[in-house]
């Protein structure tokens, strides 16, 4: 079996557990896992509240202002789709989870309107704007 053909058998698993998410949400996690891991300088399990924030933070840095839209065409509407998403992976294999990791871990971790329409690093400062 060839790499598209395994990645294609691993698709099909996962459409077949849970076929409300876009396929790019499932690669999203697991691109926002190997960003936390990057950033961290560790390797191995990250608790799911963790992994909620790291999602938050590599959406922000991947597609900025757009990243509320992106999430939502994917299906991720707040931090328990995270959540789902993640144990479809654990499911089909590519994640594992420990035993005391939960579904609910990843509940109401962050607010995703307040993460997504406002509180940017970027925004600047704010307060009245001087004239010359």
């Amino acid at each position: 079996m060839n790499d598209l053909e395994l990645t294609q058998a691993i698709l099909q698993r996962i459409r077949a557990l849970d076929g409300r998410y876009h396929e790019r949400a499932y690669l999203f996690v697991l691109a926002a896992l190997e960003y936390w891991q990057r950033k961290a300088g560790v390797r191995g399990h990250i608790a799911g509240p963790d992994l909620a924030r790291a999602c938050r933070d590599f959406a922000l840095e991947q597609f900025g202002l757009t990243a509320r839209t992106v999430l939502s065409h994917w299906g991720i509407e707040d931090t328990a789709d995270i959540g789902r998403i993640v144990y479809v992976l654990i499911d089909v294999g590519l994640l594992i989870r420990q035993p005391t990791d939960k579904i609910e871990d990843f509940d109401r971790v962050f607010d995703f309107r307040k993460a997504f329409e406002g509180d940017y690093p970027w925004s600047g400062l704010r307060g009245p704007v001087e004239t010359a």
